[in-house]
């Protein structure tokens, strides 16, 4: 007696769940690189850093430059472990999302639009990890077969006038 394995279907849950981790992968990716740049030009000390007297958690641009640099780098390893849907990657991101929160808000007086806008990425990175059920998980590694792919959609549109 032999045992047939047949895979499972595909479900809009699945498709969802793997659009979401691809979602997050991108952003974590993004955000990292981004970190870096802006790591980057702490740690040069560009004129683009707004000083503030009286911040209670002043610290020194080159440090919060190297900062920035070590999260950006460890975001885009972990946003290549995203994309391979591996479990340790899932938990990394939520942890190196929070991290860069963290790191965003304590740096508000030094550029404060983009310290928003990298708080709102990170927190859209940690809801699409955390929303996600391993189980739903395709494995983005492999190559479906084209059997199970989805047949593209015909339309037709209607003909204007002769």
């Amino acid at each position: 007696m032999t045992a047939t394995h047949t895979r499972a279907d595909h479900t809009t849950k699945q498709e969802w769940a793997t659009g979401l981790t691809v979602f997050a992968a991108v952003m974590l990716f993004l955000v990292g690189l981004l970190d870096i740049c802006r790591g980057i030009m702490g740690i040069a000390e560009d004129d683009i850093f707004v000083t503030t007297r009286n911040y209670v958690f002043e610290f020194d641009l080159t440090g919060w430059g190297w900062i920035h640099l070590a999260l950006g780098a460890v975001a885009v390893i972990v946003s290549v472990g995203l994309l391979r849907t591996a479990t340790w990657a899932r938990v990394a991101g939520v942890a190196i999302a929070g991290l860069v929160i963290i790191a965003n808000f304590l740096s508000l007086p030094y550029y404060p639009v983009w310290s928003v806008v990298m708080l709102a990425i990170s927190g859209f990175i940690i809801w699409a990890l955390c929303v996600v059920q391993r189980g739903n998980l395709y494995d983005l590694s492999e190559e479906r077969p084209r059997s199970e792919a989805r047949p593209p959609e015909r339309r037709s549109y209607p003909r204007g006038p002769a």
